[in-house]
């Protein structure tokens, strides 16, 4: 495999146990390669920007600095690492709080190992990713008063639908057998009546909608 097919990868989580057990699955597969582990978010950081990783690994609940801390403060700097949160939380409100600070994706740390590998390479591709669990709670966002105040049709529901799974234009015109520019007139018209300036802001609308 060329150097330049292999996703480097920063673990930033204060549990020994979890790192070395994250490090072993991700080594699992060739394309990723896990270049160095911090135990908080302060030497996190300062790794991060020294290594400058394709992907950080980051866990929510650490002292010292905790994870949206530690995600403010790398968003704060060059970096254009993609950045995951890692974490056992499914709270709706952590899950909003991360994505709005600019997080690439949210995974639970239960989640089947061989889909924590199939998210990541997701996320390489430019994908936002979302463990299932994390997914129906934006999914479920769709139901409720949210609908009586903005109306959408039913084609554009089932769009945002998969849009909160985090599938591309050109997945959910394969999975509805529509064409893709069809998907993007559809995308664009839902983004409008939300009054949402992209994808991502279109399933954390959904999340609040849900918490409220």
């Amino acid at each position: 495999m060329n150097k330049h097919d292999i996703n480097s990868i920063l673990i930033i989580d204060d549990h020994p146990l979890l790192r070395r057990g994250i490090s072993n699955l991700v080594s699992m597969d060739q394309s990723f390669q896990v270049v160095a582990e911090a135990s908080n978010g302060t030497e996190g950081l300062e790794l991060a920007l020294s290594l400058k990783p394709d992907i950080i690994l980051l866990d929510l609940n650490m002292e010292v600095m905790d994870g949206l801390q530690t995600l403010k403060a790398l968003k704060a700097t060059e970096l254009d690492s993609r950045i995951v949160i890692l974490t056992v939380s499914d709270n709706e409100k952590d899950v909003v709080a991360t994505l709005r600070a600019g997080a690439d994706g949210y995974l639970l740390k239960d989640m089947e190992p061989e889909d924590m590998l199939a998210r990541l390479h997701q996320v390489v591709n430019g994908q936002i990713i979302l463990s299932d669990k994390v997914s129906e709670l934006v999914v479920r966002g769709l139901h409720s008063e949210s609908r009586e105040t903005v109306s959408l049709t039913r084609r554009e529901e089932e769009i945002l639908a998969l849009i909160a799974k985090g599938m591309s234009n050109k997945l959910i015109a394969r999975e509805l057998d529509i064409v893709e520019s069809t998907v993007k007139v559809h995308v664009k018209h839902l983004l409008r009546k939300l009054k949402l300036r992209n994808r991502l802001e279109a399933a954390i609308w959904m999340i609040e909608q849900r918490s409220q």
